[in-house]
């Protein structure tokens, strides 16, 4: 028998089952919601596919014949492994619980939000948090991911979307490496200053900026003496005041909160592919387990904030 063929006979076994255990077609179609005669050509198209008597019928009772008796106890087998499957999932839809698969930019998961995994571990026991940093691309099927935080201007299309955090670029440096090599006032001075930046590509000492007003655009091509693909990295070079450094705001904001580094051309835009809003991503599925939901929930309480709200297009929230 193949496979699509005893799948379909399934819900027979179940009904079958029930048959025996209440005695008689009438009762078990009380059970179940339904009539005698569905009952009946329910058990009837099993014996049918079957090829074997399974009840005996008279006037009075039903009674099981001898490969009834065994396809009963296997039938039973099966209701019973049924209803394991259902409290399973009674149980993980009941209680967030189970592995959670969450893939972070480099940057953004060690500043924003590893620090916050701790304690979310500890207000859920039951759920554990593989948590991959990672810069490159990444898939949610293909990786074999949960959930993933990307940023960028719009969220991708067929993926659902909790916007997280707004996402900027500042220049900083010490007020003691200003005082020693000047303020620059435009962003063609740079080219005269130590710079920290990416080093990734030969491209990334070719910085665009733009003017938050006039939306000019300016290009210059700057070098230094300390290149790092590691913001954090970048922020220590800074503060040891090795030069300008291009960092998220979101690595330099508590060193600017506390005056130990300054922005640099504050009127302008350092234009970068790392730029826009950091969504945290997952599969449309009305079914979202209650593991990653409360993950969800909690990295946004934690990391938003009321600027950081935005409108998306129906279906991808």
């Amino acid at each position: 028998m193949r496979t699509n063929q005893y799948m379909g006979l399934m819900p027979y076994m179940a009904v079958f089952v029930k048959v025996v255990e209440c005695g008689s077609f009438s009762a078990a179609a009380e059970r179940l919601g339904t009539t005698s005669s569905a009952v009946s050509r329910q058990v009837a198209s099993l014996e049918a596919a079957l090829s074997v008597k399974l009840l005996e019928r008279t006037t009075r009772k039903l009674r099981l014949s001898e490969a009834g008796v065994e396809a009963y106890v296997r039938c039973c087998h099966l209701v019973e492994s049924c209803q394991s499957v259902m409290e399973v999932a009674t149980r993980f839809n009941s209680t967030p619980q189970g592995l959670v698969k969450l893939s972070v930019p480099k940057a953004f998961g060690r500043k924003l939000v590893g620090p916050h995994i701790p304690a979310f571990l500890r207000l859920y026991p039951d759920i554990d948090v593989q948590l991959r940093l990672t810069d490159n691309p990444v898939d949610l099927i293909g990786d074999d991911l949960d959930l993933m935080i990307k940023i960028t201007d719009m969220p991708p299309l067929g993926l659902a979307a909790r916007p997280l955090k707004k996402v900027s670029h500042v220049l900083c440096a010490t007020e003691k490496y200003l005082a020693a090599n000047g303020v620059p006032e435009h962003p063609s001075e740079l080219a005269r200053h130590s710079c920290l930046y990416l080093g990734e590509i030969p491209s990334d000492n070719r910085w665009q900026l733009r003017h938050k007003v006039t939306s000019d655009s300016v290009n210059v091509t700057v070098t230094g003496r300390f290149v790092t693909n590691h913001s954090e990295a970048r922020l220590d070079g800074v503060l040891e005041d090795l030069g300008i450094g291009c960092l998220p705001l979101f690595m330099a904001q508590d060193a600017l909160n506390e005056s130990r580094i300054v922005q640099v051309l504050p009127e302008w835009h350092y234009v970068t592919s790392y730029f826009g809003m950091a969504w945290i991503l997952y599969q449309p599925n009305k079914y979202l387990s209650p593991k990653c939901r409360v993950l969800i929930d909690y990295l946004v309480a934690q990391i938003a904030s009321p600027e950081d709200s935005v409108s998306l297009p129906y279906g991808q929230n």
